[in-house]
């Protein structure tokens, strides 16, 4: 699993994705594709995509709804690594699929 297919699953299923970073940072991956790291004040002195092969566990939460409705809001999910593999390998195949015609 790739940094690429994280933020491809953020967009096609409006989520934000969280985990902890070794250093004890946390990286946020927007409903927008982007991967921030909120507290990063300076140049990193480590890159993500390696980063990422350590991570055990990530948190899916539903991008910003409307208030209206709050009762049926999907709520915050936990998963293994394995777990978001196999979520977000549906999503990396059908973008395979599509470059090749």
């Amino acid at each position: 699993m790739k940094l690429a297919d994280l933020r491809k699953l953020s967009v096609r299923q409006n989520l934000k994705i969280r985990f902890q970073l070794p250093n004890g940072l946390e990286c946020v991956i927007t409903e927008h594709g982007i991967a921030q790291v909120p507290a990063l004040r300076r140049t990193p002195d480590f890159n993500l995509e390696q980063e990422l092969a350590s991570i055990g566990e990530f948190v899916l939460e539903p991008a910003a709804e409307p208030a209206s409705d709050k009762k049926h809001a999907p709520m915050t999910r936990r998963l293994s690594r394995e777990e978001l593999a196999t979520l977000a390998a549906p999503a990396a195949a059908a973008g395979s699929d599509h470059e090749d015609e």
